[in-house]
């Protein structure tokens, strides 16, 4: 199943003034409980990095493992899960990032890759771009170089690719 032959975007549900009022949240449940628009949605996600030469997947909880394990596995390479604050049993690396209204800390097991190993990262949404600059600095300080970045939905609008400028961006559905 390809993109070409299913229009994942009527699997998007829209839902407005959602966390608060004046955000448009843009659901991804409808196009999780789709059997073929998910299996489209994997293969779209792995477009452009089937023959990159891609050692390991990365991806921030929660949504994005969903995407980035599956990635993973497609593409036949090992997951690794970055993590909010606390949440990995092994010796970490961390980063703190500012948010729109405070800070956050992603971590990642300091073991999770070799060094010089490219990775893939994956996520289901690139909004304002803050975490996925933080989750790839932070593969960057164990080791890791990033070989691309990966999102089902970008909200253009918000710009936050501009803040991964340098990066190999791919993008399956812009609104």
């Amino acid at each position: 199943m390809t993109t070409k032959e299913i229009e994942l975007q009527k699997y998007i549900r829209s839902i407005p003034d959602w966390p608060k009022k004046g955000i448009l949240f843009r659901d991804i449940t409808p196009l999780l409980a789709e059997p073929k628009a998910l299996a489209a949605a994997i293969d779209a996600l792995c477009a452009g990095f089937t023959r990159a030469g891609i050692e390991y997947v990365a991806a921030v909880e929660a949504r994005g493992f969903i995407f980035g394990a599956a990635v993973a596995a497609k593409l036949g390479v090992g997951f690794v899960p970055i993590r909010k604050k606390g949440k990995l049993p092994f010796k970490t690396e961390s980063i703190t990032y500012d948010l729109e209204y405070g800070t956050d800390t992603l971590q990642v097991h300091i073991d999770a890759i070799e060094t010089g190993a490219k990775v893939l990262m994956v996520d289901d949404l690139l909004a304002t771009g803050g975490t996925m600059v933080a989750a790839c600095k932070l593969i960057e300080k164990i080791g890791g170089r990033i070989a691309g970045i990966t999102v089902l939905i970008e909200l253009s609008e918000l710009a936050g690719r501009n803040k991964l400028e340098g990066y190999n961006i791919s993008t399956v559905i812009s609104y």
